[in-house]
């Protein structure tokens, strides 16, 4: 069935066939967004939403694009520009807005989806924005260091709120991280959308059957990310006799880097190989010590794995009693719980019970319904700006 939403005024009607909507929306292949985006889009367009996905930031891999060619209807615009988070200059980021702003008008686009907020700090749109704040430097820092940011990343922080102020709707994937975002920002709490996700099932994956005859623990991300704290496993691994694998870039784009000690490292592996990992019924662990959301966390539990997380806001939000926690700095908290986990099979099929059964809340329909909530409330009301009151 098709969304019931309504063409801005002064847009032609759209001719019979054509898409109910035209949503123009930006991702990047860096992060979770990649993911988000892919997976809103698909379902989009299975609703009759004509979806153009405009591609920021490095070059996405060669299973990425496979995956977004496989999305029947989708329109695939890589642009290359700038993240806000890499670019050198403010200059690079009003380069990106403005490409993204052509190309926008050049799709007719009805509603423009920005996965990177920054941009509607400086450029004028043809049509609404939403936005999503997935995360920002300012939120980073204030997980990570202690003090006021540094020079380099004040100016995107500055930017980050002046998009956030600008947009005509603002969303967070959690409401710890839409908290967060408004201390930090000094506006209301944006609208929280959980994230979701399919299970590989459903996505057609082939995953072997039952947990693994050796436990194993496992995690995923950007390793290189000191926000995802892979060091506290690295040193938790030390301890442990059973394996810990990491999938994950050790390399980023803004030139940090992670060289594990103890973890087995994978390297970057494209979702059907993670999926098969998680198959095996690994003992999930993620040391994060900012995650706004965590899809991997996501996609451990849809796949029934036990899970242990640091003890964060946002984890505590989602995860609350299916799973147990750990401070994310101690090591040798993380290695107990897991080898405690590894050591008993009835702990082990509980805790992944539990988190299966949590992770049915946050599917891709339920994300999509509510990100279409907002798309017909921006498209039908009168614009507001985050932050402002009505």
């Amino acid at each position: 069935m098709l969304p019931s939403l309504t063409v801005p005024a002064g847009r032609p009607l759209p001719y019979r066939g054509a898409p109910a909507l035209n949503l123009f929306m930006t991702v990047d292949a860096v992060g979770g967004t990649w993911q988000y985006g892919l997976d809103l889009a698909e379902e989009l367009t299975r609703q009759g939403v004509g979806v153009t996905l405009a591609v920021l930031g490095p070059e996405p891999s060669q299973d990425q694009l496979r995956a977004a060619r496989a999305i029947r209807g989708l329109a695939l615009c890589p642009l290359g520009a700038s993240l806000d988070w890499i670019a050198l200059t403010p200059g690079e980021v009003e380069a990106a807005a403005a490409m993204v702003a052509r190309e926008a008008e050049r799709a007719n686009a009805d509603l423009i989806h920005l996965n990177s907020p920054a941009l509607a700090a400086i450029t004028e749109f043809c049509a609404p924005v939403v936005a999503v704040a997935h995360s920002c430097v300012a939120t980073w820092w204030a997980a990570m260091r202690p003090g006021p940011l540094p020079p380099d990343l004040a100016w995107r922080a500055s930017l980050v709120a002046e998009g956030y102020r600008r947009v005509d709707a603002l969303l967070s994937p959690s409401r710890a991280f839409a908290d967060a975002t408004a201390a930090t920002y000094g506006i209301a709490p944006p609208r929280v959308v959980p994230n979701g996700r399919r299970s590989a099932a459903s996505r057609g994956q082939r995953t072997p059957a039952g947990a693994a005859a050796s436990p194993f623990a496992f995690t995923a991300g950007r390793l290189w990310d000191e926000g995802k704290n892979a060091r506290t496993l690295d040193r938790a691994a030390s301890r442990m006799r059973l394996p810990l694998l990491a999938a994950g870039d050790l390399k980023g784009p803004n030139a940090a880097q992670f060289t594990p000690e103890h973890l087995r490292p994978l390297g970057r592996l494209s979702d059907q190989d993670v999926a098969r990992w998680l198959g095996g019924a690994p003992i999930y662990a993620s040391a994060a010590r900012y995650e706004p959301f965590g899809l991997g966390v996501l996609e451990a539990a849809s796949a029934g794995c036990a899970l242990v997380l640091s003890d964060i806001p946002t984890f505590r939000e989602l995860w609350d009693e299916a799973a147990i926690f750990i401070a994310p700095d101690d090591d040798a908290g993380f290695a107990h719980a897991i080898e405690m986990v590894a050591a008993d099979p009835a702990i082990r099929a509980r805790l992944g019970a539990e988190a299966r059964a949590r992770a049915e809340a946050f599917t891709v329909e339920a994300m999509t319904a509510g990100v279409l909530d907002v798309y017909r409330a921006v498209l039908e009301a009168p614009p507001l700006r985050a932050g402002v009151p009505a």
